[in-house]
């Protein structure tokens, strides 16, 4: 295992790669600790044995019941949880601060040293677009297509069918 001393650095691009996935699983670990609290038969043991009070007396078994949760136990994994969040926000955080990158399209530059903030920006927009353009529907393959320049639409021969009108008799 390598020393933590001579490790190399996180890129951020690894950072913010990993931030949202480190974020869910680590609120999801202190809510159920959190959870855990709530239980108050989870942090509670007994321990009972029971003395009959004359020589004819019922002999009762003991009871126990073990304490399953001890609260120093998930102030320690809060904190194990807590730690990596916060390290890992912070490391975006600063890298974000000082890191610019620039948009470059099929070797053409189109934007010059973004701030890493808006690139992230850039990378929500674009996968919205991305949802939109999913939903918009395709031309049937099945059909043959043409495009109308009078109506800005794409059209297909016309299909002559025939429709017979209903007729209403009284019963």
């Amino acid at each position: 295992m390598p020393d933590a001393r001579h490790a190399q650095p996180a890129k951020l691009s690894q950072i913010v790669a990993i931030q949202k996935a480190v974020s869910t699983a680590e609120n999801r670990k202190v809510t159920d600790l959190y959870h855990q609290l709530q239980k108050p038969q989870l942090l509670t043991g007994i321990a009972r044995t029971y003395t009959p009070k004359d020589d004819e007396g019922e002999q009762l078994p003991p009871e126990s019941t073990k304490v399953q949760v001890k609260a120093s136990d998930v102030l320690a994994e809060s904190a194990k949880a807590l730690t990596r969040l916060f390290d890992v926000t912070a490391t975006k955080d600063w890298g974000n601060c000082e890191a610019k990158a620039d948009v470059v399209v099929d070797g053409t530059v189109l934007l010059h040293q973004v701030p890493a903030t808006y690139l992230l920006f850039l990378e929500k927009q674009l996968t919205d677009l991305h949802t939109v353009v999913k939903t918009i529907p395709l031309l049937d393959s099945s059909e043959d297509w043409h495009h109308d320049p009078a109506t800005g639409a794409w059209k297909t021969a016309p299909v002559h069918t025939h429709r017979t009108r209903k007729v209403y008799r009284n019963m």
